[in-house]
Formats: structure tokens, C-alpha cells, sequence
């Protein structure tokens, strides 16, 4: 029987397992960056290989795509194997695929990089959430898929210009060589000092309602990633048509990842004991932040101050969603975990989508109004799925 710190009630806090969910953040934020670093690269991966900058494009396509097809099924096909040794193996994975990503000697090369990438990224969620639920007592769940998921917020919010900045001092391939590098450390820290944890027990029938409970929390999910993206995968766009500079995107970039993460120190600490209530409330401010950046449009101070309660907001959101799909005990939390990783990814695509036809057609106030109306949905899914979203945990 592996060794579990659930089997320990700390009613106070996290205690022993911070240690563990801490090294479980980093490899998160290491996963994340790796699949977001060619977004402000692509200009320079393009003119290395002499391709147009769409072309280069379908790296990150190919690697969300291979995501959301493969979660839950190599969730699926991986569940016997114990969980720290899958860990080792992906995380070992991601490290290759970043070292071959930085010496790739063709496009091609590069792709077969990021597509070893994104069926790795595939199961390392699943297994991260996982592993998160089992270091704690039921009881502290979201508190620490809060703390876990840091890593995603800093990944998104913050990966992109850290990664930027740095490929533009040392070139694209000292970006991923440093991710490289950073996986490889992320390897030893799990060797060294993560705790085994048992392998998911297989249900052969979850709880009464389990499954529409994960329904409704994976189907709010995809409407909540597609109405962020709808207009974030365009906020350089906003911006720039706001009066900012392009060397400024940067930082503004930057200032909003930092919100994100504020946003998570709040919400996370809340998701134990009001949890329905904190869900409403960070989703009703994410869509007013949204209709608040639409409205300020052009004014550049109004944009970032609203663009600020935007994403101050959406940095708690994968942890409200990892939480809601784990509680539905519809599965093992891997699988629920994968579910949103799946999810996910089809809003990171859907919203890129919706957002580039809106643009092209009726400008980039409306596409925050499109946003905000997924993002609305999202919201109601929430109000109407009381099962799905309880007020307080179960356990």
C-alpha cells in the first residue's frame, strides 16, 4: 500500500502536503507554458523555417487538438499504472519533447515535438488533479486544487511574456532548451520528495446523479474557456487598437497574470466552505470585467482597468471546475480531471474560432459582447446545476 497523506486529518491547513502540492504546481506551470510559449514566438519560429506565421499557428492547434481528443482515453488506458511512477514517465516526456522542440531541424521535426507534447500534456492534468485530491482529506479538496492549480494561472497568465521575453534575448530554441530544463528539475523534485499515492480505485457505477453532476460541470466549463478565449486570444489586438504600444503588450500581459494569481489566493481559500457561492461570484465578475473591457474600448486606462477585474477573475477558474468535476464522484478524479482538461481545450479552439469570425466581421467590441454572452451561459449552467455547484462540500 503506497503512502497517502489524506490518511491525515490537518484540519488547520495543508500541513505536510503543501510541499507536495507546490512541486505539483510547478510541474503544472511547466506543462502550461509548454503549450502556450509559440503564441508570442510565432514571427520568429516563421522567419527560422520560412514559413507564414498561420502555418506555424497550427503548432499550438495540433497540440490543443491532440489534448482534448486524447485526455480522457489515455486517462483511461494509464489508470493501473501507479500514480508517481506515470508522473516521472510524463514529466520525462515533456522534457524530451521541449529539448527536441529546441534543436528541430525542419517545421516537421518541430511538430512531431509538439505532438509528443500534446499527447503527454494529454494525461499529465488528469494525473496532476489526481494526485492534488489524494495528498489531502476530502475535506481540503479545494483548497488544494487551488494551490495545484497556481501553475495553470501562472502558465497562462504569465508564460506567454516570460517566455516571449526570453526568446527574444537568447532566440526560440533558448526558450524551450530553458523549459527543457525546468522539466528536467521539475523530475527530480518528484523523485526526491513527492509522496506515492495509490492508484485510482476503478468504479464500476459513480454516485446517484454523479454523471450529470459532471456533465453540467464540464459543459460549463467549455462555455466558460470559449467565452474567455473568444477575446483574450485577441487581446493584443484590443490593445494595440487601444493606443498601446506593442512593447507594452508585455507588460499589461503581465500585470493581468499577476491579478490572476491575487484572484486565486482569494478564491481558493473559500472553495472548501462556500464553494457555490465563490463559483457565481468569480463568473459574474469575469463576464462584467468582459463587458466592462467592450465598453472602455478605446480608451487604453479604462480597457486595462477593466481588462484587470477580467482576469483577476479567470485566474480561479480551474480550480472552481477541477473541484466541481472531482466532487461529482461520477469517477476517480483522474477522470473527472480529464474531463476538464478536454473541455478546456475545446474552449481554448472554440473561442479562437468564434472570436476570429466576430472580428473579422463586426470588430473587436463585439467580440468582448460575444464573450461575455458564453461566458453568461456558463454562469447560468452554474445557477440551474445546484448539484453540480453545492454550496458546501459533501465530504
Amino acid at each position: 500500500m503506497a503512502n497517502t497523506l489524506a490518511d491525515t486529518d490537518d484540519r488547520q491547513g495543508l500541513g505536510d502536503a503543501r510541499p507536495g502540492l507546490l512541486i505539483l504546481a510547478l510541474a503544472v506551470f511547466a506543462g502550461v507554458t509548454t503549450e502556450v510559449l509559440p503564441v508570442g514566438l510565432l514571427p520568429t519560429i516563421s522567419r527560422t523555417f520560412a514559413v507564414s506565421e498561420s502555418t506555424t499557428g497550427l503548432l499550438v492547434s495540433l497540440y490543443a487538438g491532440l489534448v482534448a481528443v486524447l485526455a480522457v482515453p489515455l486517462t483511461l488506458v494509464t489508470r493501473r499504472i501507479p500514480r508517481k511512477r506515470l508522473l516521472l514517465i510524463a514529466t520525462g516526456i515533456f522534457a524530451v519533447s521541449n529539448a527536441l522542440s529546441a534543436i528541430a531541424s525542419s517545421l516537421a521535426v518541430l511538430a512531431v515535438a509538439r505532438a509528443l507534447g500534446g499527447a503527454t500534456h494529454a494525461v499529465f492534468f488528469s494525473l496532476c488533479i489526481g494526485y492534488a485530491a489524494r495528498l489531502v482529506p476530502p475535506a481540503k479538496t479545494g483548497k488544494a486544487l487551488a494551490l495545484a492549480s497556481t501553475g495553470i494561472s501562472a502558465g497562462f497568465v504569465l508564460g506567454v511574456p516570460l517566455a516571449t521575453a526570453l526568446g527574444n534575448a537568447v532566440g526560440w530554441r533558448g526558450s524551450f532548451a530553458a523549459l527543457a530544463a525546468l522539466m528536467t528539475l521539475t523530475l527530480v523534485l518528484i523523485a526526491i520528495t513527492l509522496p506515492a499515492v495509490d492508484a485510482p480505485v476503478t468504479r464500476q457505477a459513480g454516485a446517484p446523479g454523479g454523471r450529470r453532476r459532471l456533465l453540467a460541470a464540464v459543459s460549463s466549463n467549455a462555455l466558460l474557456y470559449t467565452g474567455h478565449n473568444t477575446l483574450y486570444t485577441y487581446v493584443s489586438v484590443l490593445l494595440l487598437r487601444a493606443g498601446a504600444t506593442p512593447d507594452a503588450i508585455g507588460l499589461i500581459l503581465l500585470l493581468f497574470g499577476g491579478l490572476g494569481l491575487v484572484g486565486v489566493s482569494l478564491a481558493g481559500p473559500q472553495l472548501d466552505r462556500r464553494f457555490r457561492h465563490t463559483a457565481l461570484a468569480v463568473l459574474v465578475v469575469l463576464g462584467f470585467g468582459i463587458l466592462g473591457t467592450g465598453a472602455a474600448f478605446p480608451s487604453l486606462v479604462l480597457v486595462i482597468a477593466a481588462g484587470a477585474v477580467w482576469n483577476g477573475a479567470f485566474g480561479p477558474t480551474a480550480s472552481i471546475y477541477q473541484t466541481a468535476a472531482v466532487r461529482t464522484e461520477a469517477t476517480t478524479a483522474e477522470l473527472a480531471g480529464a474531463w476538464i482538461v478536454a473541455t478546456s481545450n475545446v474552449g481554448i479552439a472554440a473561442g479562437a474560432a468564434l472570436g476570429g469570425v466576430v472580428l473579422e466581421s463586426a470588430g473587436i467590441r463585439a467580440v468582448a459582447w460575444a464573450a461575455a454572452s458564453t461566458v453568461a451561459l456558463a454562469a447560468v449552467v452554474v445557477v440551474v446545476a445546484r448539484g453540480a455547484f453545492p454550496t458546501r462540500s459533501a465530504h
